[in-house]
Order: structure tokens, then C-alpha cells, then sequence
């Protein structure tokens, strides 16, 4: 079984970034999508996606990615996705045309 760690690094008023590190997939989807979400207020106005410590994402964590930006899309919120150039995380997200939904940050 693939494990992932959802965190909250920094919240303040207006922002919220959350950290994903680990493995995303079929296993643990569910649990991390809960995570992400149960972190989000219907008052911020930027959520910050931290992928840099996710080492293995495959479809299952990139709909929990899509979801999210259709969640955030209706509250009116920036959706922020930091993944490190080179990276798995990135190189899916770019292939699979997340991209055009969220700001994709190095």
C-alpha cells in the first residue's frame, strides 16, 4: 500500500498552502482528497498546493487535482499549484492540460 501525507504549512486569512508528500494513487485517493478539502474555508482566497515532496501521481491524484480546481473554480478562489520543474507531479499535470486551470508555479 502507497502512503501520502496531506499538511497544512502556513494559513492566514486570506491563504491557506497545503503540502502533499508521498505516493497518490488508487490506495489512498480518497483520504487525500478529504484531507485537502477538509483544510479549505469557504473564505480564502488563495489555496496553495505544495507537490514538491509527491514522488508517484497517477490518474487517481490527478483528479483529485481536476477536483479541486472545479471546487475552487465555483468559491472563487486562485488555485495555486506549486510543483518543482522535472518533477512527475509537474510533467503530468502539464501533459494532462491542468496547466490552463490552475497557476502552475516552479
Amino acid at each position: 500500500m502507497t502512503t501520502a501525507n496531506v499538511e497544512v504549512l502556513s494559513s492566514d486569512a486570506g491563504a491557506i498552502e497545503i503540502a502533499v508528500t508521498g505516493e497518490v494513487d488508487l490506495s489512498n485517493c480518497e483520504v487525500v482528497q478529504d484531507d485537502i478539502f477538509a483544510a479549505i474555508t469557504n473564505h480564502l482566497l488563495t489555496v496553495r498546493l505544495n507537490l514538491a515532496g509527491v514522488t508517484y501521481l497517477d490518474s487517481a491524484g490527478l483528479r483529485i487535482l481536476f477536483a479541486l480546481a472545479e471546487r475552487l473554480r465555483l468559491l472563487q478562489t486562485e488555485c495555486q499549484v506549486m510543483a518543482p520543474f522535472g518533477s512527475a507531479s509537474r510533467r503530468v499535470i502539464e501533459l494532462s492540460g491542468l496547466s490552463n486551470l490552475v497557476e502552475l508555479r516552479p
